[in-house]
């Protein structure tokens, strides 16, 4: 029986993908440590939770805002050339950002976290885009295991960054947990804009999508960022909702352990994802994906204890790794090349504002209707799901559908 790992071992001794893929891996710790790390810096200087979280929101809402902006001129005119000017501009916020946390100006602060988000360059969306340049003529069905291994990546970020920043800023370096995330983000992005074999070439020229959205407003694609804005339903729910359940029924200790136990569970189902054949189309694996998550999610909203709720959330965060995956692949089909890294800019995006929306809608659930009504969110989020994804089955369908 082969290993684990001999599903990944192939792309990664493909030439310069171990050296992207590292590079982009490195800064995406560090954009993972940023928003938590102005949380610590500005409360550090400021003894306001209320300004920290009006920093570290400007620089999400920015970082949402201009990020498929800063994705359109890297599809149009390369990474190479873009990279090191979002690189130098974040720096040079960020560094903005620790002088004004030194001289306690709130409008300064909010002011250069936002620049700081809209110059964070999607190293995520760049390596992804990579992996579709190198894998182009012949090697294209490899493209799943590719978006496995970047999925796993940045699960992985998205642990480290958020422990090292949590540490350094109990440790009361909070400042140094800043200026580490900015020096990874600057540095992994500078190396991977080095490597000019592996980047994709510039769209400029093509006629098809450059200096437009018209690549992006295809039906299907449209439908791809419904999905990811309801994925990102389910994960803005599930933070707030547990954390909920935990206090209200006297364990508030349970809820670090739920999550890290999902979040293990999410790491194994997408290892484990990546390595497996498959057979059966993308779209249909889709619907299965989001089947299963809205069934395991109705457990949810039952469960009696913390142990139970622990049990059903890893179940249900087992979905999630190959439904990000199986977006990122029908993706790819479904957008011209020339905005492709616009494509998967976008799909962060989505995600990302239905986590804020849902984090909200989560939070007033809890205080109005208990965490049990909070946690039957996350099934409606997969029904919504399985809608979309059915939705998008039935187009590919279609005579003469890719």
């Amino acid at each position: 029986m082969p290993s684990l790992a001999s599903g990944y071992r192939p792309l990664l001794r493909t030439p310069g993908a171990a050296a992207f893929f590292l590079a982009a891996s490195v800064g995406r710790v560090g954009i993972a440590m940023t928003g938590l790390g102005l949380v610590w810096l500005v409360h550090a200087r400021t003894g306001s939770y209320g300004t920290a979280g009006q920093v570290a929101a400007a620089f999400s809402v920015a970082e949402a805002l201009i990020g498929p902006h800063l994705a359109r001129l890297i599809d149009r005119f390369g990474q190479t050339r873009v990279l090191p000017w979002c690189l130098l501009c974040h720096g040079v916020a960020v560094a903005g950002v620790l002088s004004a946390a030194s001289a306690g100006s709130r409008a300064a602060l909010v002011a250069a976290a936002a620049c700081a988000g809209a110059a964070v360059p999607q190293l995520g969306a760049c390596s992804a885009a990579r992996w579709v340049a190198l894998l182009r003529g012949g090697r294209d069905g490899e493209l799943p295991t590719a978006f496995s291994l970047e999925s796993l990546t940045n699960a992985t970020g998205f642990l480290l960054g958020p422990v090292a920043v949590t540490a350094l800023g109990a440790a009361g370096r909070a400042s140094l947990a800043t200026a580490l995330a900015a020096a990874l983000i600057v540095g992994g992005g500078g190396v991977l804009a080095l490597q000019r074999r592996t980047a994709p070439a510039p769209a400029r020229g093509d006629t098809e999508a450059t200096g437009t959205v018209r690549g992006l407003l295809r039906p299907d694609f449209l439908l791809l960022a419904l999905l990811n804005l309801a994925i990102g339903l389910y994960f803005g729910t599930m933070a707030i909702a547990v954390s909920a359940f935990a206090v209200g029924h006297g364990t508030p200790g349970a809820a670090a352990p739920i999550i890290a136990a999902a979040s293990l569970g999410g790491l194994l189902s997408g290892w484990f994802y990546g390595t497996r054949p498959r057979r059966a189309p993308a779209h249909l694996q889709l619907v299965r994906a989001t089947l299963y998550m809205t069934c395991a999610g109705l457990l949810l909203p039952l469960a009696p204890s913390a142990p139970w709720l622990g049990a059903a959330v890893v179940m249900t965060e087992a979905a999630v790794p190959p439904t990000l995956v199986l977006l990122n692949v029908l993706t790819e089909k479904s957008v011209p090349r020339a905005v492709l890294t616009q494509a998967f800019t976008w799909n962060n995006s989505t995600s990302a504002a239905g986590s804020a929306v849902a984090g909200w809608l989560a939070g007033r659930t809890a205080d109005a209707l208990g965490a049990s009504a909070a946690l039957a969110l996350a099934p409606a989020a997969g029904l919504v799901l399985v809608a979309l994804a059915l939705a998008s089955r039935r187009r590919s369908l279609r005579p003469g559908a890719v």
